[in-house]
């Protein structure tokens, strides 16, 4: 999975794969209703497997760095926004 390769390569990434099913608590937190769910500072969520680019949009969008890279052609919602200043 594209996350655990970000937290191999950098040490203020960490990544978790978490059984919705064996972790009721933990998926009722974060509201898991379809999988994969990838939560990002415990604000942004992003639902569904999604391309790389789009993966990488994203983490960029909820780190507050929108501009960073050029767009893709690729389009999902994220569901939240978290604020960058509470990084």
């Amino acid at each position: 999975m594209l996350t655990h390769q970000f937290a191999l390569e950098n040490p203020w990434i960490r990544a978790d794969v978490i059984e919705a099913t064996e972790f009721p608590q933990l998926a009722a937190r974060y509201q898991v209703y379809a999988v994969p769910r990838l939560v990002i500072n415990e604000g942004y969520f992003i639902e569904g497997a999604l391309p790389e680019p789009v993966i990488i949009r994203h983490l960029l969008s909820a780190l507050g760095l929108e501009g960073a890279v050029g767009e893709t052609e690729a389009t999902a919602a994220p569901t939240t926004r978290v604020d960058p200043s509470s990084l």
